[in-house]
């Protein structure tokens, strides 16, 4: 028996989100167009799933899988011991992988579009071009490149974690975020 846990934006926004994130990534210098639009796509995306976790359905509300950093702590211990418990909505580390993630696009976001105001005199903030000078628009291009490579290293943790919890659960969560479905009960 299945129930419905994963709304159809969720499910959209996620896959959405993990595609264009990884289109932003391999672009870079080589197809800047392309780079550009992927990074505001995400950013519009990251907005509308904040304002989501805040006014959404159950399992898609901030509410619902935001734990203390000591329940997080726990349930990895479990799940690295095979024993976690098993959560309909989100886990305590999932509700915790989607924060750091949240945070982490919207870093990555935020530099992107201060360094092609400063750098390429572009984008919403063209008129900053030139700001701050030559060792401004480094530290800009030193965060954004550092962002970008922390939240794919996120992405590689929580694809693992996916992994790990779907064994440990017996439960084929990558599935469940494409149909919405997943076995009911806690």
């Amino acid at each position: 028996m299945s129930e419905k846990v994963w709304d159809p934006f969720v499910r959209v926004f996620h896959w959405t989100v993990a595609v264009l994130f990884f289109v932003a990534y391999a672009t870079e210098d080589e197809l800047m167009t392309v780079h550009v639009w992927a990074g505001y796509v995400v950013g519009a995306l990251v907005a509308a799933r904040i304002l989501w976790g805040l006014v959404g359905t159950r399992h898609a509300r901030f509410t619902d899988f935001i734990y203390r950093p000591s329940t997080v702590l726990a349930y990895l211990r479990d799940l690295l011991l095979f024993r976690a418990r098993r959560y309909v909505g989100h886990s305590p580390a999932g509700g915790a992988m989607v924060v750091v993630l949240l945070i982490g696009l919207i870093v990555v976001v935020g530099t992107g579009v201060v360094l092609y105001g400063v750098h390429d005199g572009a984008g919403p903030l063209a008129s900053w071009y030139g700001y701050g000078g030559r060792a401004f628009r480094r530290l800009m291009e030193g965060l954004h490149e550092l962002s970008a490579n922390i939240v794919m290293a996120l992405v590689v943790a929580h694809v693992a974690g996916v992994l790990l919890a779907s064994l440990v659960h017996r439960e084929n969560l990558t599935w469940s975020m494409v149909t919405g479905r997943k076995r009911s009960g806690e």
